[in-house]
């Protein structure tokens, strides 16, 4: 019987790691797509406007 509440004792009932991982991943997508998103063309209405401070400008490269 001692054996069986020291091997109950070890498991977790709730998988914290993945939980974490799915979250950073989460914001780690939202951030990279917003940057990704006002570095691209602007919507119709919207090329004139200001460029938040914390969006990096991205030069475009052209490969020919």
């Amino acid at each position: 019987m001692l054996l069986m509440d020291v091997a109950g004792a070890e498991v977790s009932s709730f998988p914290w790691a993945f939980t974490a991982v799915y979250v950073i991943g989460f914001i780690a997508a939202v951030a990279i797509g917003s940057v990704a998103w006002y570095n691209s063309k602007r919507p119709p209405g919207w090329e004139n406007k200001e460029r938040p401070d914390a969006v990096p400008d991205v030069k475009k490269v052209d490969w020919e």
